[in-house]
């Protein structure tokens, strides 16, 4: 039998409603494993998939450990004692914190900053080690699917994200700056030695290193259209890297050895490898 326990309180300092679930029952858990059909079972596989899939994560500022945005679930390491500081985007508003386990696990909401720049905290501390548990978080702009994990003494201090879509928005920007200026690079020089993998609409037709930057060129028109974000891979983890964008041309100031081009999220997210060798 499922057993639901729910907790609302009002946060005065921020004004934000927290709701907390838990949820318990192993046996009905145990007896609806041996009842899935075959499409919950491959449903299941699928969100399988994406709850361990490693996506983009890489060091911010003093100490803070940014996980991409809606690419795989974020898993957040905390420890008893200590204290996992989330920090969500500037401006965004929480509507509601749900956690798996509430019991264990208690999520308190700060705030910084004033104005334009006012940030929400959440701030997460597990009661032990070796707890597992899943937590999301809703609000004014997106909605958070985040796994709490509890080490007996390592933790991640400082949280935060990096958001594709905001960055595609300023990349639009950068790339109406530029107008009509382009590159002018010597085609005797140009090594076009790049595997290309995935299909997309925007699928790049070419990658080329000049000695000094690397070009991705897209289809044309893309400049109006929907314009992937670039993760250099190393290691086999994604990491954020700094390019612009010119018309068709995606500009990495260095060589580029092995990348991933990302549009969209969750189910519908396009993606296309680029590798350097033939």
């Amino acid at each position: 039998m499922e057993i639901v326990v729910t907790y609302r309180f009002q946060q005065h300092a921020t004004g934000i409603l927290i709701s907390i679930l838990a949820f318990s029952g192993a046996g009905h858990r145990q007896a609806l494993s041996q009842e899935m059909t075959p499409a919950e079972v491959k449903a299941l596989s699928h969100s399988s998939a994406w709850q361990g899939g490693r996506g983009g994560v890489t060091h911010g500022r003093d100490g803070k450990v940014l996980f991409v945005f809606a690419d795989g679930q974020a898993s957040i390491i905390c420890a008893p004692l200590q204290v996992c500081d989330i920090e969500l985007q500037a401006q965004e508003t929480v509507k509601d914190v749900l956690v798996g386990d509430s019991v264990r696990w208690s999520v308190e909401a700060a705030s910084s900053g004033e104005g334009a720049q006012q940030t929400i905290h959440l701030i997460v501390r597990p009661t032990e080690a070796n707890l597992a548990t899943s937590m999301i978080v809703t609000t004014s702009m997106r909605t958070y699917h985040i796994r709490l994990r509890s080490h007996e003494s390592r933790y991640m201090a400082r949280i935060g994200f990096s958001y594709p879509q905001t960055a595609s928005s300023q990349i639009a920007i950068v790339n109406a700056r530029l107008g009509a200026r382009g590159h002018a690079a010597s085609p005797g020089r140009l090594d076009f030695a790049y595997r290309i993998e995935g299909q997309a609409k925007w699928r790049p037709k070419r990658v080329y290193f000049d000695g000094q930057k690397t070009y991705i060129q897209f289809p044309a028109g893309i400049a109006n259209g929907e314009m992937p974000v670039l993760f250099l891979m190393s290691e086999g983890a994604r990491q954020i890297v700094n390019y612009r964008v010119n018309k068709d041309l995606m500009i990495v100031d260095h060589q580029v050895d092995a990348a991933v081009l990302l549009s969209g999220t969750g189910w519908r997210q396009k993606k296309i490898t680029i590798k350097r060798g033939r």
